[in-house]
C-alpha cells in the first residue's frame, strides 16, 4: 500500500479484495480471508457502533502524553461500517451516558486511532 491508511489526509483508506470482495482496515496488500490480492479502497466511514467501553485510566507512557487539563476518561469502540469492516475508534462524545449500541457514527481517520462522531441528525 502506498498511503498510510491512519492519515487524516487520505481519509479512512481500506483495502478490498479482488477474489471474495471482503473490505479491510487498515489496508493491506493481502485479503487476510483468502489470501488473494487486495486492492486500495476509500471506506465510507457511516457505520454504527458495534460495541464500546470506557477507559478510566490514563495509558501507560510513552507513547501516552497527558493533555493539559489532565486524564479525563473517554470512551473506545468498534464500529461497523458499512462495508462490514468493524474499526476500533475513540468515540468523541460529550456525554459518555449517550453512547449505545448501535447508534449511527462517522469514523474519521486521525493521528493514529480514528475517531468517531455521532451522526447529527437534520431538524
Amino acid at each position: 500500500m502506498t498511503t498510510d491508511p491512519r492519515s487524516p489526509a487520505t481519509g479512512l483508506q481500506g483495502a478490498r479484495c479482488s477474489g471474495c470482495s471482503v473490505a479491510v482496515y487498515p489496508a493491506d496488500g493481502t485479503c487476510p480471508r483468502c489470501g488473494g490480492p487486495a486492492e486500495s479502497a476509500a471506506l465510507s466511514g457511516a457505520g454504527t457502533l458495534w460495541t464500546w467501553t470506557v477507559q478510566r485510566y490514563a495509558p501507560k507512557s510513552p507513547p501516552y502524553q497527558e493533555p493539559r487539563g489532565g486524564f479525563a476518561p473517554f470512551a473506545v469502540g468498534y464500529v461497523e461500517l458499512a462495508e462490514g469492516v468493524r474499526v476500533a475508534a475513540v468515540l468523541d462524545v460529550d456525554d459518555l451516558d449517550t453512547v449505545r449500541i448501535g447508534m449511527p457514527l462517522t469514523v474519521t481517520a486521525g493521528g493514529g486511532v480514528p475517531r468517531a462522531r455521532p451522526v447529527q441528525e437534520e431538524a
